[in-house]
């Protein structure tokens, strides 16, 4: 068995309608967690709805009372991690301790010269980002006032209060297949690493990969949860699959090549099912068609009882 969640692109269209029509109907059909993208806007136009990440959790901590909730993943590059760490906790909080702290470095070129954030080359972005993690790992888990110096973040006689209720807060989420710098600081610093958008063979090798990480730091493999992101083209017969398939302009046998979910409820379960096989203890499955609600329904009550036993 596997945990089945929900991903959404956020600056996808998403607004107040979209979020809150969804997360109702995420708890109501059994999905285990609804996660989305902490972005301004896509690399390309045009520009859409993008409901800010923090604000939108804020009410789903409220207005649900069994979803897992987390940002894939919200980048440092937007907010300084003391304002990201105090927004994480004390939302985690208020929904009685379902939500994920998913961190990243930030990678999109065009968000960030349109609103004027620094992403800075791929060296400095993973100094920053390591630097973040310190700050928001030391925040969550000391009871007195802590001291950091880095390059990009500071500390000085700094305590989160309220102190989380979890002891260590949310757990912090770290996703990306990159072994050189992502799976080493999930080893580090992360609770869960997700992988994101690979085939169910590559997430073998990269859990591998994480587990030789932990060993060198002398974690238990146990100590981080694995997940997978990917994006499901669902069917619930041939018509809509086909349609869905033509959207995007690839056959299923080539989306399945780079990880990607199509199918009828049969091919989506057996997909799951390798996922599962290759360590992943819950998917996470983009849907980018906001508005299709009855296809998203389909899809919970055909695919949810056969890989998580709901």
């Amino acid at each position: 068995m596997i945990e089945v969640a929900l991903m959404l692109e956020g600056q996808n269209g998403l607004n107040w309608e979209r979020w809150q029509r969804i997360a109702q109907a995420a708890e109501d059909l059994g999905f285990v967690g609804l996660y989305r993208s902490d972005h301004f806007t896509n690399p390309q136009p045009p520009d859409m709805d993008s409901l800010e990440l923090w604000v939108s959790f804020t009410w789903l901590a409220s207005h649900t009372k069994k979803l897992e909730f987390g940002p894939m993943v919200s980048p440092v590059s937007f907010r300084h991690p003391t304002m990201t760490v105090r927004m994480a906790s004390a939302i985690d909080d208020l929904s009685g301790g379902r939500l994920t702290l998913g961190l990243g470095a930030g990678w999109q070129e065009r968000e960030h010269h349109n609103y004027g954030w620094p992403l800075l080359d791929l060296h400095e972005r993973f100094v920053r980002f390591e630097e973040g993690l310190e700050v928001v790992s030391r925040l969550l888990n000391s009871d007195t006032p802590v001291e950091f110096e880095g390059k990009y973040y500071e500390l000085h006689d700094a305590i989160l209060l309220p102190r989380p209720t979890r002891p260590g807060g949310p757990p912090i989420l770290i996703g990306g297949n990159g072994p050189k710098k992502t799976l080493p600081l999930a080893a580090k610093y992360a609770k869960e690493w997700n992988a994101v958008f690979t085939t169910p063979e590559h997430a073998r090798e990269l859990n591998g990969i994480l587990d030789n990480e932990l060993e060198k730091i002398g974690r238990a493999k146990t100590d981080v949860k694995r997940s997978l992101m990917t994006r499901v083209l669902y069917g619930k017969d041939e018509a809509s699959l086909n349609a869905k398939l033509a959207s995007v302009g690839r056959s299923r046998e080539e989306l399945q090549k780079v990880g990607i979910i199509a199918g009828n409820a049969s091919q989506v379960v057996e997909h799951i099912g390798r996922v599962a096989e290759a360590g992943a203890q819950r998917i996470m499955l983009q849907w980018i068609e906001m508005d299709d609600m009855d296809g998203l329904e389909a899809l919970a009550k055909e695919v949810l009882p056969q890989v998580q036993g709901s």
